[in-house]
């Protein structure tokens, strides 16, 4: 599909005379470096992208991005005062956890490999319009979309209003099979584990389908301030579970295990998190920019967002550019903040799990709190060249019921602490 795209865009460029007197190519390379505390994630991640322009408002973007993750990330069940032992999601071996030690799978690997591309033109004086699809591919996931917008100038192109839509179809081929929502985990080792692994399985592969929608303004205020507003809707349907993801039962009877995992035939009760199979998303978002006299910039920006899972967020990001000639410096200050999806539940009761339709115990979905603090360095080589590096400190702590009984003794919401490196040349 990209491919045939790729010939439709070439076949409308000028000729070869034509490209000689206007082609000029932009490149930026960049790589990412990514680290969580305590061994956890990391990341590593190199990208390229180039543009050709044409004139002025045409243009060819071709972007490639590949990227690989190691260590241990968590499975959602909570810490215990026993040891812990998990199944692999592939069925294949299994890992242990200490007590009162947060659950992570220790073999979380994955390569990520992803082609965009986008071509930018104008109708007329008053029209522009973009088009463009996107590839990733990793192990299990599969993503293909395609986009565009349109975009109409006003007010002697002082003003901008912008619609956009994009169109993706995912697949997903986790490893071990496609979970059952609310069906137990197998017990390692146990007699009837290959038989209890097969029937907690629905197929091997499912799809997602993801529309989104955005609607833009953008104004010129004066010579040095610019605003943006957009609102977006967003409408994901299909498999919308994580197949890795668990959820711990905890004992809610009277008792010496009072608040201790569950005991079922003999082991603790897990079960595979099931959420909704559609969700809808709505996002506003405004920003301005303001050049100062002296040439600093200051870039202010918030988000707002609200789902149909009962999940609201709110997003504001500060950054300062100092211009010091042929060098810049750019602090930034980033706060997110989000409430619990309806169904999220950092654990479920012995007495509340037979009557459950949908939950999960995934910290992205309960409430939480992340705090970025970056600054970024550049060092302008030329008029189209520019050297520079990011470094980024990332916090995050998240919130909810503390338990009863063993369990408050056990730290349910650990703090997530992550530093993230940039290098990049731009040419």
């Amino acid at each position: 599909m990209l491919a045939s795209a790729g010939c439709a865009l070439l076949a409308g460029l000028p000729t070869q005379a034509q490209a000689a007197e206007l082609d000029n190519w932009d490149f930026d390379t960049a790589a990412l470096i990514y680290a969580e505390s305590d061994s956890r994630v990391s990341a590593f991640e190199p990208v390229v992208s180039a543009t050709r322009n044409f004139d002025s408002e045409t243009k060819l973007n071709l972007k490639f991005a590949f990227d690989t993750l190691t260590g241990a990330s968590p499975n959602g069940a909570t810490s215990s005062a026993q040891a812990q032992t998990f199944a692999r999601p592939s069925g294949n071996g299994r890992y242990t956890t200490d007590a009162g030690a947060q659950p992570l799978d220790d073999t979380f690997r994955d390569s990520r490999a992803a082609f965009s591309a986008s071509w930018s033109a104008p109708i007329n004086r008053d029209w522009a319009y973009s088009a463009g699809g996107y590839l990733s591919s990793e192990h299990d996931y599969q993503s293909l979309g395609v986009n565009g917008t349109v975009s109409r100038y006003l007010n002697q192109k002082n003003t901008t209003l912008t619609f956009g839509l994009n169109l993706s179809a995912d697949s997903l081929n986790p490893e071990g099979g496609l979970p059952v929502g609310l069906s137990r985990t197998p017990v390692p080792d146990s007699a009837t584990f290959t038989t209890d692994l097969n029937n907690s399985r629905d197929g091997s592969s499912d799809d997602k389908q993801v529309v989104d929608v955005v609607l833009g303004l953008t104004q010129v205020i004066d010579r040095k301030t610019l605003m943006q507003l957009n609102y977006a809707l967003s409408s994901g349907s299909g498999y919308l579970n994580d197949p890795y993801k668990i959820v711990s039962v905890i004992d809610s009877n009277a008792g010496g295990n009072y608040g201790g995992n569950f005991i079922k035939d003999g082991a603790n009760l897990y079960l595979y998190e099931k959420r909704p199979d559609s969700r809808l998303k709505h996002a506003l978002f405004w920003q301005g920019k303001r050049q100062l006299d002296n040439g600093d910039i200051v870039d202010l920006s918030y988000r707002f967002m609200f789902d149909d899972w009962g999940v609201n967020s709110h997003t504001v990001d500060l950054k300062y550019r100092w211009d010091l000639g042929k060098h810049y410096i750019e602090p930034q200050l980033r706060w997110y903040t989000q409430t619990a999806a309806d169904f999220y539940k950092r654990y479920v009761t012995s007495s509340d799990y037979p009557s459950l339709d949908e939950v999960s115990a995934d910290y992205r979905l309960g409430d939480l709190d992340t705090y970025t603090l970056g600054f970024r360095y550049g060092y302008r080589m030329s008029q189209n060249s520019e050297l520079y590096t990011r470094i980024s400190f990332y916090q995050q702590s998240s919130s909810g019921d503390n338990g009863f009984g063993g369990l408050t003794d056990q730290e349910l919401y650990p703090d997530t602490a992550a530093t993230m490196v940039t290098v990049g040349y731009r040419f």
